[in-house]
């Protein structure tokens, strides 16, 4: 896992086309803006857990090597 430190309005590039964009931090809470192709489906965790449970799909958690 990269751990990334940014502050409001920094950006975090993935590949070349999607862009994090940090619009606020509150206290423990950060609202990112996400910039994608349309293309490209983009959904918070509970909500994609849902979709993989309707379709009989169960995601397992990654399992990240620790270097």
């Amino acid at each position: 896992m990269l751990i990334l430190s940014r502050a409001v309005g920094e950006f975090i590039s993935i590949g070349e086309h999607i862009t994090l964009r940090i619009l606020e931090v509150n206290g423990r809470q950060v609202k990112l803006g996400v910039e994608a192709p349309s293309g490209v489906k983009v959904y918070r965790e509970e909500v994609y857990q849902r979709i993989l449970e309707r379709q009989g799909r169960y995601a397992a958690p990654e399992s990240v090597p620790n270097p």
